[in-house]
């Protein structure tokens, strides 16, 4: 599997509106064949930086999903939104999803 985390720092005055700017660019990746999941999340230190979890099956579907017509799009108009360039994580991994915490589990 190929695990992404990405740190987007968005201009103060796109910072509140960019869940619903990515929202488009975010349904067609999660429609992707191939997309194991791709999640966004606001970060609790720097109200203007959001943080991108992103997974596919293999480096096919990761290569497709780089060439497809919304990543590009997203990529064309994301430079005017941004503050400064993402800073990425991009790895391969054993597993095909979210695995279970061992350590962790709720008392019952």
């Amino acid at each position: 599997m190929i695990f992404i985390a990405v740190k987007f720092t968005v201009r103060p005055e796109h910072s509140a509106g960019w869940i619903e700017r990515v929202a488009e660019f975010t349904s067609a990746t999660r429609a992707e064949e191939g997309n194991v999941f791709f999640e966004w999340s606001r970060s609790v230190d720097d109200p203007h930086q959001y943080v991108l979890l992103e997974a596919f099956r293999d480096g096919e579907a990761g290569a497709r999903h780089v060439e497809s017509e919304h990543f590009k799009t997203a990529m064309a108009w994301m430079p005017d939104f941004i503050s400064r360039t993402p800073e990425i994580v991009n790895v391969e991994v054993p597993g095909t999803g979210w695995s279970a915490m061992a350590e962790l589990s709720p008392r019952g």
